[in-house]
């Protein structure tokens, strides 16, 4: 743990030199829990969800990148939301302090089993409410929220 810290409205955050394009899965299952790991870099639980790689569309990257870190596969089902806010920064130990930029989809699991991977301690299916006790970060927290809220359309921001 370590390798990462959130900044988020904090106002000794470092100057982000970075922007990359990223998504994450907001996978519930049909008793309503959500698709949570628990991240090996913060400790924190949260989506799956990476990095864009050329040659793949983002919802390609969220679909490989969930397969990745959770062992199921999905198939993305809309979108919960854009979140781009600059007051969220991400500083990694390599140097590389990014500015947040993720887009979260809605997805369903389609095959596969669970499986914790190298980026992650735990994998499993949260309830909101389990999810209330557990480590999240504030802009996890910001996603579960729009999540029960049911919107309508996408949450900007």
């Amino acid at each position: 743990m370590g390798s990462r810290r959130d900044y988020y409205r904090d106002p000794n955050a470092p100057t982000p030199n970075s922007l990359v394009p990223g998504g994450s899965a907001l996978v519930v299952d049909d008793r309503g829990a959500i698709l949570m790991q628990r991240r090996s870099d913060s400790g924190n639980w949260s989506f799956p969800g990476g990095i864009m790689e050329i040659g793949e569309t983002l919802e390609q990257c969220v679909i490989r990148e969930t397969k990745e870190e959770s062992g199921l596969d999905i198939e993305i089902t809309g979108i919960l939301g854009i979140y781009t806010d600059p007051q969220h920064v991400i500083a990694y130990a390599d140097g590389e302090i990014r500015q947040e930029f993720n887009i979260t989809f809605y997805g369903r699991v389609i095959g596969g089993r669970i499986e914790v991977s190298s980026e992650s301690t735990e994998v499993k299916f949260l309830r909101l409410e389990e999810l209330e006790t557990l480590p999240v970060h504030q802009t996890v927290r910001l996603r579960l929220q729009h999540h029960a809220e049911q919107r309508s359309t996408p949450y900007l921001g």
